[in-house]
């Protein structure tokens, strides 16, 4: 399976988890919390992403970072954000230095 459609796949079951039972399922748990809830989660993965990748443990990281991601995309889903947002917003940025795109924002 290609690294996009991996991603296609689980955004499409978290958006099939807003109508199931939390009590069955751990994503829907998530969504019945709501954005406050979920954000922390997606903070508290970013710091444990950041740990593993100080501490060098290659496996640890990857393991961290699905669960960042997976994190990252309920955030997106429980607040109505269309990931094609930000492709979109990723695709504009393609070939401009991350410094003059950084000063443009100013």
């Amino acid at each position: 399976m290609s690294d996009a459609a991996v991603l296609e796949r689980l955004l499409e079951t978290i958006a099939a988890r807003k109508q199931a039972d939390p009590s069955e399922s751990y994503t829907a748990k998530l969504l019945a919390k709501g954005v406050p809830k979920i954000a922390q989660k997606v903070g508290e993965e970013a710091v444990e992403t950041v740990i593993e990748a100080m501490r060098g443990d290659r496996a640890a990281l990857a393991a961290e970072s699905a669960d960042l991601l997976y994190h990252l995309l309920v955030l997106w889903t429980a607040s109505g954000l269309d990931p094609a947002d930000v492709w979109s917003k990723l695709a504009k940025r393609a070939g401009t230095s991350g410094l003059s795109e950084k000063a443009a924002r100013k």
